[in-house]
């Protein structure tokens, strides 16, 4: 069942966001060469849980998962894009970082994501980044009353054939609300015209993660979390909450 916000509501989901949005400059602050992954989980969760917030990735178990997640924030390097474990892996310089991270505040949930190199920047990973971005902003001007959930999809997914990048169906986006994952699905592909239609209040995470080539397959680590390319691609993961409202998409979770 998808669940319409009134204005009231949207706005308490902003003030999750805002956390999200704090915790990730705080990742960013802390992220350099030689730093754990763990350091930067540790960054981020002083900052959830210093604004009275709690963290929905801590303890999460979805079904796929043979153990709860251990962290606050998905710390994904290279070819990882998503669920990252934020273990004791020192950053290196030239690594490409995607971060994700939720919070709950009052009962209600916000859930961003964003990629970036440490220390040198490659040529090739600024476009991937470029590509994901873009995607992402393309999914989110799609995101209007009346229009239907396909258009968000198929902006995706244009961005990604446009550029040349791997894009999957597996793990989109989602409604978000009361809990961090709600309906309704958001594909990172599709075809406009087709789906629900959009009306004001609905509130969903978009989340455009591509590999740096055609190919889109990926694999789950021992872990039974961090998901990888199956061709030793790069990954990007890129995320915001929005909301749909009468006066277009609002992007709930900047800063």
């Amino acid at each position: 069942m998808v669940e319409l916000k009134t204005p009231g509501e949207i706005e308490a989901m902003r003030a999750a966001g805002l956390v999200v949005a704090a915790a990730l400059a705080a990742v960013r602050s802390v992220a350099a060469v030689g730093v754990r992954l763990d350091e930067l989980d540790d960054a981020a969760r002083e900052t959830i849980f210093d604004a009275g917030a709690t963290s929905p990735f801590l303890g999460y178990q979805p079904r796929f998962a043979p153990v709860p997640f251990p962290g606050v924030i998905c710390a994904s390097v290279g070819d990882a894009v998503l669920h990252g474990i934020p273990t004791g892996y020192r950053l290196r310089d030239g690594d490409l970082l995607s971060v994700d991270c939720g919070a709950l505040l009052d009962g209600w949930a916000g859930d961003s994501a964003t990629t970036f190199s440490i220390g040198h920047r490659r040529a090739a990973d600024d476009e991937l980044v470029a590509a994901t971005r873009d995607a992402l902003a393309a999914g989110i001007a799609a995101a209007v009353p009346g229009g239907k959930l396909g258009d968000v999809s198929a902006a995706i997914g244009a961005v990604a054939r446009e550029r040349g990048c791997g894009v999957n169906t597996d793990f989109g986006g989602h409604g978000i609300g009361r809990a961090m994952h709600e309906a309704p699905s958001v594909p990172n592909d599709g075809r406009g015209g087709r789906g629900m239609r959009l009306q004001t209040g609905l509130v969903i995470a978009i989340e455009p993660w591509f590999f740096a080539g055609p190919q889109s397959g990926y694999t789950v680590d021992d872990d039974g979390w961090t998901m990888r390319s199956a061709h030793g691609l790069t990954g990007a993961h890129e995320e915001h909450t929005v909301a749909v409202t009468d006066d277009g998409p609002v992007v709930l979770t900047l800063p």
